[in-house]
């Protein structure tokens, strides 16, 4: 964090928020350029989870989906919804939340993208269905 609020407290704050490192206004620019390069030695970019239910494998880091070890050709979209309801665990995922999550913030809420959507990813997903409407809530993967 670059900030001009530099008090103690408010350092711990950021660092307990998630910032890498805090530096407060004014500082000296080889200061800063010298955290950047720490910063940079440090960072290991880490890998996301690889997500799996009801055979259906995808792995955020490679982009990539397996459905019972067929390689799934998926749009960013459809990768994107498949995304967010494998990691909601079974849970209901609204289309609203959908199109939040997946889609940019230019998208209109009132549009049928994401039925859409994920009427394309049920047929590149096959038999048995395994993406589940329902009704007035949302969807979800079958456990």
């Amino acid at each position: 964090m670059l900030t001009a609020s530099g008090a103690v407290e408010d350092r711990v704050n950021g660092l307990d928020l998630g910032a890498d490192d805090y530096l407060g206004k004014p500082f000296a620019f080889s200061e800063l350029v010298a955290r950047v390069r720490a910063l940079a030695r440090r960072a290991n970019p880490a890998r996301l989870p690889v997500l799996r239910a009801a055979g259906v494998t995808l792995d955020p880091s490679r982009r990539t989906a397996e459905r019972d070890g067929r390689l799934l050709q998926l749009t960013p979209k459809e990768f994107g919804v498949l995304e967010q309801l494998l990691a909601a665990g079974g849970a209901v995922i609204s289309a609203e939340t959908l199109l939040d999550k997946v889609w940019d913030e230019n998208a209109d809420p009132f549009t049928n993208a994401v039925r859409i959507t994920v009427g394309t990813l049920r047929r590149k997903l096959g038999e048995p269905q395994i993406l589940h409407t329902v009704t007035g809530a949302g969807y979800r993967i079958a456990p």
